[in-house]
C-alpha cells in the first residue's frame, strides 16, 4: 500500500485542491467551468433524445434511483454495440438527466446507449453505489442479451464506478457479462485521499469503506473477471497532478497484470471538457470508442 500513501505527506489545503478538478481548468474559472459542464452535457442530452428513439425511467431494481435512459438508433439491428455511460460528479451531482450527450454520435453510428442513474450521496453512500452500477448492467444485459459488444464509459466519479464494476465477482449475479472495452475518463481510482476533503463530507466513507472501493486494490480481480476487456485510462492534460498520477498509476498497474490496456493522455483538455466532447463524433476519445467497436 505504501506507493498509493504519498498524498499522506500534504497539507490539507493542498490536497483539497488537488482533488478539486475546477480549479485546474486553463480556459474558464472554477465557477464558470463547472456551469459551463452543465449547459454542454445538458445540451447534448437534449439532442440525443431528439436524434434517436428513447427509453427513458427503465427500472433496474426496487430504488426509485434506480433507472435508465436508453438511446436506441432509429435503423435499429439485433446484433448491435451497446455502451453503458456512469456518469460523474464526485458520486454527489449530477444524474442520467445530463448523461445521454454521448448518445449523439453513438446513435450517427448504430450504438445504442444507457445512461445510469444511481443514488448519489447523501442518499446513497459508496458500497450502496458501486452496487447499483454492477446491477445495473447485469439488468441491461437480461433486456438486451442479443448484443454483440458491451462497452462502459465513465468520467471521473464515474471512471470510479465503471472500474468497480471491472473488478466485480459476478458468481454472485444471475448473469456474467462479457465487458468488451471499457473507456475510463479522468477517473479516480485511490478513494483514500479523499477521506479527508470536503469530498467525503457527505459521503462519509470510513478507511475501510474507501479501501474496499478502491480500484487500485482490485487489480486482480480485474483481470479475474474482465481479462479480456480492452481497457483505456483517458486523462486530461490540465487534470491536477493528483488525477493524473491516479490514472497513471491504475495504468501501470493493469498493465502489469498482464491486461490489456492503453493509457490515453488527451492535449488540450481539462477535467470536464476531456468527456463534454464526446458529443461530437471526430473527438479523439469518440474515434477511440468507434474503433474499439469496428465502427472507424
Amino acid at each position: 500500500m505504501s506507493k498509493m500513501s504519498h498524498w499522506r505527506d500534504m497539507e490539507n489545503g493542498e490536497l483539497q485542491r488537488q482533488y478539486s478538478p475546477r480549479q485546474w481548468s486553463h480556459r474558464l474559472s472554477a465557477e464558470a467551468v463547472v456551469t459551463a459542464h452543465v449547459t454542454a452535457l445538458t445540451g447534448g442530452t437534449l439532442r440525443a433524445r431528439e436524434l434517436g428513439q428513447t427509453l427513458l425511467n427503465v427500472p433496474y431494481g426496487e430504488g426509485d434511483g434506480e433507472k435508465l435512459d436508453v438511446y436506441i438508433p432509429k435503423d435499429s439491428s439485433l446484433d448491435v454495440s451497446l455502451v453503458i455511460y456512469i456518469h460523474g460528479g464526485y458520486w454527489q451531482f449530477f444524474s442520467k438527466e445530463e448523461s445521454g450527450f454521448m448518445a449523439v454520435p453513438m446513435l450517427q453510428n448504430g450504438v445504442v446507449t444507457v445512461a445510469v442513474d444511481y443514488d448519489i450521496a447523501p442518499k446513497g453512500n459508496m458500497d450502496l453505489m458501486v452496487s447499483q452500477v454492477r446491477r445495473s448492467v447485469v439488468s441491461v444485459l437480461q433486456q438486451y442479451s442479443h448484443i454483440s459488444g458491451l462497452y462502459l464509459v465513465g468520467h471521473s466519479a464515474g471512471a470510479h464506478l465503471a472500474a468497480m464494476v471491472l473488478s466485480t465477482d459476478w458468481s454472485q449475479y444471475s448473469v456474467t457479462p462479457e465487458i468488451t472495452g471499457a473507456l475510463l475518463v479522468s477517473g479516480i481510482y485511490d478513494l483514500l485521499p479523499l477521506l479527508s476533503t470536503e469530498t467525503n463530507d457527505p459521503l462519509k466513507m470510513t478507511e475501510e469503506v474507501a479501501l474496499r472501493n478502491s480500484p487500485m486494490t482490485l487489480v486482480p480481480e480485474v483481470a479475474r473477471s474482465a481479462p479480456l476487456c480492452r481497457i483505456v485510462v483517458a486523462l486530461a492534460e490540465h487534470d491536477s497532478p493528483a488525477f493524473r498520477g491516479q490514472s497513471e498509476e491504475y495504468y501501470k498497474d493493469l498493465k502489469e497484470a498482464g491486461l490489456d490496456v492503453v493509457l490515453e493522455d488527451v492535449p488540450n483538455t481539462d477535467h470536464f471538457d476531456i468527456i463534454e466532447r464526446m458529443v461530437d463524433g471526430q473527438y479523439q476519445l469518440t474515434q477511440l470508442l468507434l474503433k474499439m467497436m469496428g465502427k472507424s
